[in-house]
């Protein structure tokens, strides 16, 4: 037997030493891909060396997302190619390398066999597309000047803003939003309102994930959008200073101050606002039982308010490799919106009393954030570790007064009542990613922790006419706590294989939900009292795997095949799952639902790419399948108030499955050099069933809208820009709507040598961004029309120092083909 060991033994033995000095000899080549236009690194590059001697010995790999690689090679001569979709080949033929290289940046330029050659001037939106995202550089998008982060993403393609504000991704509401890659009291917590607070011009980019890798949290079953902050990169002192007015009374003010060195970036935004949105409403309501047959509400609503935001941060550079960043974000608002009801009821044809309802509301908000961050690039290779901590806190005050008089037949005080409401909220995230490349494939794996604490304390007090003091409604006044903590491990790998890149990757989340409430009442007497089994505290846990997969075939440099699947979650929260009703007018009662469970989804995407020469095209068809979907009903209480009106109660459920299915596409159409052309259209259906308290509430609805946008630059370089947008009708289990149509129209002229822009803007050009819907039950119908804002003219000025407007050669297409064009 020795004589068999021995000398495997000793092969082993020069194998090792053979593979150890194989491997000793080995050189690293070393750099950077960067658009040469922008400066911006350009990831998913693919890198490749040949030998010249034998050509077909072949090494290669792709850039991380800072546009770096590495690869280690015997010394030798190569030839050398690096090609990204969209940008002409990079070569270097014939070239000795016999020791480490760093090549340095490599400078892609835009394909100009394919892509017209015209000079623009920070005009356009760049769009790029990633293995898990598409990414839309937001440019000079002169129908946004003077407006909010709202106004800015309802020009963004597979979005949709609603007249209430609301956001919706492919005519899904569930859409997380993200403030530079984490939940922030920038976006608001619950809310979007927070949004309408932000200047659009503080955006450098938005980031639409419809088919989140591993990274992301797994929350938000539409997908996410992520939206990134500007923070200058350019050496030196700069900035700019925006002023806005506008009709009806709108002014705002924002300044952006940046200062870097070679060891540090200090970075500054301060803004202040002042808005008057005035808005109203049409209620048609009928009923078929009580004591009126229909009560019509004409409702008008003024809106004052003013708000203030700072956000100041330092980025230091401890070496070339690591950094640590600081920053701390402010925001102060005082809110104040009246809104008056003139109300008809009647009995069949003949009106029996008119009233008068108003409600006065103050909200006073402040929140404030506190981010870390530390970065070290191992090496120029993209091996990196992340860290990053991040606190965020936000108290909000509400005092709502309401008041309600008859006025017809006689005058006479129906009620007076205050809800004073406190919501404060504390979230605490903590993060760690490790990147680690492997030859021609990268490794991902990391862990984020967010716990979350909301405190929500409600009080209702009524006028007692008898004694004419206010009592307190001990039957709804409670506190409502709430905790959520999500804990969460991933890992992903993707790798390039010629013209096919894949993205494979798992998330473990565990989340736990817990409410308590505090209140004179017990369980049994709320029970009592709502007619359904309640908990008033509860405390649920959930673990969960949630795969992602995202692959790309690159046909051509101008045809790709693009194949994405995930699972996400849905989690109830807040006022949702608070057991106390609340309620914002004597018959309209809201109850959360603390047996909610948080709705899972899968998901998949194909998309296709197809660019001819000026024209650009781009489409996807996707499909999803979400368990446990909630929605809110509408359902009779049994109860009417002193007056005889029904007291609805509106509650959210979960609904067995939803199924949704649908197609976008979008063109880019640029003709000429003063006329770009822009259009996108999104078709969905979904289908859902579910049953409560034995109505079935189940529902089918096609849907579908449509942007479109143009922009022509005039002979004294004077920019127009049109957009239109409509959102087709659409219906759920008891409540249809009509299509809406919106224009906007803006025109702007650079003055003082580019230093300067001056703007003007028209927001819903015809007044005509108004929902109208009609609503069904066994017991009411209402029919109704409703306007959040009117429309907005604007004036703006923005004026840079140190800060040139940045130029673009050509119409810099990324790898989904789309190129820089307004939406």
């Amino acid at each position: 037997m020795h004589r068999v060991i021995l000398p495997l033994f000793l092969l082993a033995i020069f194998s090792i030493k053979a593979q150890t000095k194989q491997e000793k000899a080995l050189i690293a080549i070393t750099g950077k891909v960067i658009d040469k236009d922008s400066g911006q690194p350009l990831e998913y590059a693919t890198f490749v060396m040949q030998e010249v001697d034998d050509p077909s010995k072949v090494t290669g790999g792709i850039t991380d997302d800072h546009g770096t690689f590495q690869l280690k090679v015997m010394p030798g001569k190569y030839n050398v190619r690096v090609e990204f979709i969209s940008f002409n080949t990079y070569s270097l033929n014939n070239q000795s390398y016999y020791a480490p290289t760093d090549l340095g940046s490599i400078a892609l330029e835009p394909d100009v066999a394919q892509l017209e050659n015209v000079e623009v001037i920070g005009e356009k939106t760049t769009v790029e597309i990633r293995l898990d995202k598409k990414v839309y550089n937001i440019g000079k998008d002169i129908t946004t000047s003077g407006g909010n982060v709202s106004d800015a993403l309802n020009n963004i393609p597979s979005v949709a803003v609603d007249v209430e504000g609301a956001i919706s991704l492919r005519g899904n509401d569930n859409v997380r939003i993200l403030i530079n890659g984490k939940p922030s009291a920038l976006a608001g917590f619950g809310s979007t309102d927070a949004l309408r607070q932000l200047p659009a011009d503080a955006i450098e980019k938005v980031e639409v994930i419809t088919s989140p890798s591993a990274r992301y949290d797994a929350e938000g079953t539409a997908g996410i959008l992520n939206i990134v902050l500007k923070k200058e990169k350019t050496l030196g002192m700069n900035g700019s200073i925006n002023g806005t007015i506008g009709y009806p009374f709108n002014a705002r003010a924002t300044t952006n101050f940046n200062l870097r060195t070679d060891k540090f970036n200090i970075f500054n935004t301060l803004g202040y606002f002042h808005r008057e949105s005035p808005g109203g409403g049409l209620f048609d309501n009928t009923y078929s039982e009580g004591l009126y047959d229909r009560i019509i509400e004409n409702r008008d609503i003024s809106r004052n308010d003013d708000g203030f935001n700072l956000n100041l941060g330092m980025e230091y550079f401890l070496n070339q490799k690591s950094s640590v960043t600081g920053s701390f974000f402010y925001r102060i608002s005082d809110e104040n919106d009246l809104t008056e009801n003139n109300n008809q009821r009647f009995t069949g044809s003949n009106m029996e009393s008119q009233t008068f309802r108003s409600e006065n509301q103050g909200e006073d908000d402040n929140s404030f954030q506190v981010s870390f961050n530390y970065t070290n690039n191992i090496n120029k290779n993209g091996h990196k570790l992340t860290a990053d901590f991040q606190y965020s806190y936000d108290d909000e005050s509400i005092l709502t007064e309401i008041n309600e008089d008859r006025v017809v037949p006689t005058s006479a005080l129906l009620a007076r009542e205050d809800i004073i409401e406190s919501e404060t909220q504390d979230d605490v995230l903590a993060q760690i990613d490790y990147v680690l490349p492997m030859g021609e494939a990268q490794f991902e794996a990391g862990y984020r922790g967010n716990f979350e604490k909301e405190t929500n304390d409600y009080q209702l007090d009524t006028l007692n006419q008898n004694t004419g003091n206010f009592e307190i409604n001990r039957d709804l006044t409670n506190t409502f706590t709430y905790h959520e903590n999500v804990n969460a491990l991933y890992t992903q790998y993707g790798n390039k294989f010629g013209k096919f890149s894949f993205l494979l990757g798992l998330r473990l989340e565990n989340t736990q939900m817990k409410g308590s409430v505090d209140s004179d009442i017990d369980s049994q007497a709320l029970e009592q009292m709502l007619g359904v089994d309640v908990d008033l505290n509860f405390d649920k846990n959930y673990l969960g795997l949630f795969p992602t997969l995202n692959l790309i075939l690159e046909i051509s440099e101008a045809e790709n095949v693009s194949l994405g699947y995930n699972r996400r979650i849905n989690r109830p929260r807040g006022w949702f799952i608070n057991p106390f009703p609340s309620r914002s007018s004597r018959t309209n009662v809201f109850q959360g639902n603390p047996d909610l469970d948080p709705a899972f989804s899968n998901a998949f995407d194909l998309g296709y790419l197809k660019r001819w020469g000026k024209l650009t095209f781009t489409s996807s068809i996707y499909y999803q399948r979400e368990t446990n979907s909630f929605d809110r009903v509408q359902e009779e209480t049994g109860e009417v108030t002193s007056d005889g009106i029904r007291i609805i109660r509106s509650i959210p459920i979960n609904l067995s499955t939803n199924e949704r299915m649908g197609a976008e596409a979008g063109t880019i159409y640029n003709p000429a050099k003063w006329l770009r052309l822009n259009s996108s259209f999104n078709f969905f259906r979904f289908n859902s069933e579910g049953r409560f308290n034995n109505v079935d509430y189940g529902a089918q609805n096609t849907s579908w809208f449509a942007r479109f946008s143009s922009k022509f630059t005039l002979p004294p370089k004077i920019d127009l820009q049109v957009n239109s947008f409509y959102m087709g009708p659409r219906k759920n289990a008891q409540t249809e709507s009509k299509g809406i149509y919106s224009m906007n129209l803006a025109m702007s002229k650079d003055l003082f040598k580019d230093n300067a822009t001056i703007s003007a803007n028209v927001s819903d050009v015809f007044n005509s961004r108004r929902r109208k819907s009609f609503t069904e039950t066994a017991f009411f119908t209402s029919d109704s029309e409703f306007q959040w804002r009117k429309r907005q003219l604007y004036l703006s000025l923005i004026y840079r120092f140190n800060q040139p407007k940045e130029r673009r050669q050509g119409n810099n297409q990324r790898s989904n083909g789309e190129d820089e064009g307004e939406f």
